[in-house]
């Protein structure tokens, strides 16, 4: 499929320049890595500014807009959020095309990151952005630096590299830097609502350098349980909101099995591909007294080619049977409420090209063959191909095990692989003017 020959003409050109500029990519990862740009804060927005003036500084045209919060959010098809933002904001760069025969492609990639967890789990503190073990081989350490900060810096690496060599690719080249991914998806929406389109998207995520071309979904849910509260000395004579939940966390467990039984595009990485976890749990409000309720939030992983409405129904009417079993809970049932991020399955369309051009230049760069597989997080993709109509699968660097973990890095071996692949594969998908 890909008819770019890595060793000659421009590609020769192109990834040249990609490996003289290594080790200043690694300079402007860690300064990127260093914005501690957490989902919701000041920072998230910092990062925005400073990828617009990321684009501006390598020559590309730029779109750096203010998102209307109240306007977009009300939209009847709004993914969710789960932090408050006073304002929100989105970058794309644009390597304009000559036009003629090329496509357009987009590289997606979010700035916000989680939160650091607790520091005493670091070995430094989250944003010091350390390298060991060497520029070229090491690991680069930091909050954000897999997920997925790397990425989006592996493909600005790839379009400077494009226009440091003067080759002009017929399509355009696009570079869209999104906040609110980890929350919903809020940036990437706004893109999409500003009329940002591509004929194909890579969205570098980190994948292990493995093409993720489905993702599975992720609903954010709340159960309430009610229990009867009295003094801990006569706890028999009230009702324990912790107590009751076991039940029905018990339950929840035996769903997520049967809902597992599928295996579709399954990878030894990923034991579990829709995944139900619990989040966080609430309950009581004093040591010495029966806790009369309890609040637990957590994740619903929807399945392939499910609807969110669909997946929302099994799990209520899971809860529901559990609460049947029980005389407490049958009078006073769990309440399920849906809040924050509601991430939709996605897939790249069967009838795209994009997985044979990204496989072959992965191979033509790599000399191997990258995996193939279903992702068990939602992620950008379903906004990409649903609402954008745009084909899109994951590619990029690091594993994602590592992304909101305690001493998160990314292998800078693997961020430099996949400036070199995206650079190729947008040479031979927009075309060489």
């Amino acid at each position: 499929m890909n008819s770019i020959d890595p060793t000659a003409g421009a590609a020769a050109r192109v990834l040249d320049l990609v490996d003289e500029h290594h080790d200043a990519m690694v300079s402007r990862l860690a300064e990127f890595v260093a914005l501690p740009s957490i989902s919701g804060t000041d920072a998230e927005n910092e990062a925005i500014d400073h990828m617009a003036r990321t684009f501006a500084g390598i020559g590309l045209d730029v779109d750096h807009w203010q998102i209307p919060l109240a306007e977009t959010m009300a939209r009847p098809d709004f993914p969710g959020v789960e932090v408050d933002r006073r304002e929100a904001w989105g970058a794309v760069g644009r390597l304009a095309g000559a036009g003629g025969e090329g496509r357009s492609l987009m590289l997606n990639g979010h700035v916000d990151v989680v939160p650091e967890g607790d520091p005493a789990r670091w070995t430094t503190t989250a944003f010091d952005a350390r390298v060991e073990g060497g520029r070229r081989d090491g690991r680069l350490y930091g909050r954000g630096s897999c997920d997925m900060k790397a990425g989006l810096i592996a493909s600005i690496w790839a379009v400077d590299a494009i226009r440091r060599s003067g080759v002009r690719l017929r399509g355009d080249l696009l570079v869209a830097a999104v906040l609110g991914e980890e929350d919903g998806g809020l940036g990437t929406y706004a893109t999409l609502q500003r009329g940002w389109r591509a004929d194909a998207c890579v969205i570098p995520e980190p994948t292990s350098l493995d093409l993720l071309a489905a993702n599975a979904g992720a609903l954010t849910f709340r159960l309430v349980v009610p229990g009867q509260a009295t003094h801990a000395a006569r706890r028999t004579e009230g009702v324990s909101a912790f107590e009751k939940f076991v039940p029905v966390h018990h339950a929840i467990l035996e769903f997520e099995h049967e809902r597992n039984r599928s295996r579709e595009g399954a990878s030894p990485k990923f034991p579990i591909l829709y995944p139900i976890s619990i989040g966080t749990v609430h309950c009581g409000d004093w040591a010495s007294s029966v806790p009369d309720r309890l609040e637990a939030e957590g994740r619903l992983g929807v399945q392939l080619d499910e609807s969110p409405a669909d997946a929302r129904r099994a799990f209520e009417a899971v809860v529901a049977d559990a609460c049947a079993a029980d005389p407490w809970l049958r009078d006073h049932p769990v309440i399920v409420e849906w809040w924050g991020g509601q991430f939709a399955s996605g897939r790249l369309p069967q009838d795209s090209d994009l997985l044979d051009r990204v496989q072959a230049a992965h191979g033509a760069i790599t000399g191997t063959t990258a995996g193939n597989w279903v992702a068990p997080y939602g992620s950008d993709l379903r906004l990409l191909t649903g609402i954008g109509g745009i084909p899109t699968l994951q590619y990029g660097p690091g594993d994602a095990v590592l992304a909101h973990g305690p001493d998160e890095y990314v292998p800078l071996a693997e961020v430099h692989t996949t400036a070199r692949t995206l650079a190729l594969l947008a040479l031979d998908l927009c075309g060489v003017a």
